[in-house]
């Protein structure tokens, strides 16, 4: 019993599940989640599978039967970053699980950054792995699409008034106190602007919000989700809600945490 509660969770910040969003990443997912083991052996994985053709959710499932630490969400049909996150949220929620991790499975987030996420979890309601503060790379990435992520973040962060340099980082880890605060009920958007609009939800909501540097690097194998409709939505969101919220907001100290 005491060498089962060693591998138990994250010190400081209680038992930790990573959500891992898949949708034909077979290529990768054995990958992805070996590397998690590694590098936070105490954490749980859930692998929300939206009913890959190439078989990813069999993987996965394979990957389960031989360890207690993986589930597998399946998931009808392709229906978005957001819906699958969500998702996650909620499975992790009813099994009264203490913070909730984003996760790529193309391998951009390192895994081996998640130990610094969590460990900035301890003191923070929502930790972002920022590639736009001090001490971040990122590795791969065309001149165009490092132009379109600065410029983004820059005009979120501007019609959002949020202090947050990285908004659409998918990196991220929830305590489960600030996800319930967050109303996630609202929530309409997928994909790049999903992580805006958490960002903004968070920020409205009082959370104390924290970026950790990380290292992000582009896909090797398999397709990128990533379009030109995509950011577009996420612009035309982020004006929506720049203009809805001219409002106070809920203020709170940084001694006012939720229990």
């Amino acid at each position: 019993m005491g060498s089962e509660a060693v591998d138990v969770g994250h010190p400081g910040v209680g038992r930790v599940l990573v959500v891992i969003p898949t949708y034909n990443e077979a290529d990768n997912v054995t990958d992805i989640v070996a590397r998690v083991r590694g590098a936070a052996p105490g954490v749980d994985i859930l692998v929300a599978d939206d009913n890959s053709p190439d078989g990813t959710g069999a993987l996965a499932e394979a990957m389960a039967r031989t360890d207690r630490h993986v589930h597998v969400l399946h998931r009808p049909g392709k229906a978005g970053l957001g819906a699958a996150y969500l998702a996650g949220f909620a499975w992790a929620r009813e099994r009264d699980y203490d913070a909730v991790v984003e996760m790529d499975a193309d391998g951009s987030h390192a895994p081996e950054d998640l130990p610094a996420l969590l460990d900035a979890a301890r003191d923070a309601d929502v930790v972002i792995g920022s590639r736009w503060t001090d001490g971040a790379r990122v590795v791969n990435w065309p001149l165009r699409r490092l132009l379109l992520s600065r410029g983004g973040n820059l005009y979120a962060r501007l019609a959002l008034g949020m202090p947050v340099s990285d908004a659409t980082g998918g990196y991220r880890v929830y305590r489960a106190a600030a996800l319930k605060a967050m109303e996630l009920e609202s929530v309409c958007s997928q994909g790049y602007s999903f992580q805006v609009e958490l960002s903004r939800l968070a920020n409205r909501a009082g959370a104390r919000i924290v970026e950790v540097p990380i290292t992000f690097a582009e896909r090797e194998r398999g397709a990128s989700k990533m379009s030109p409709l995509i950011v577009a939505e996420a612009l035309w969101r982020i004006t929506t809600w720049g203009l809805r919220d001219r409002r106070p907001r809920r203020l709170r100290t940084g001694h006012d945490r939720w229990p």
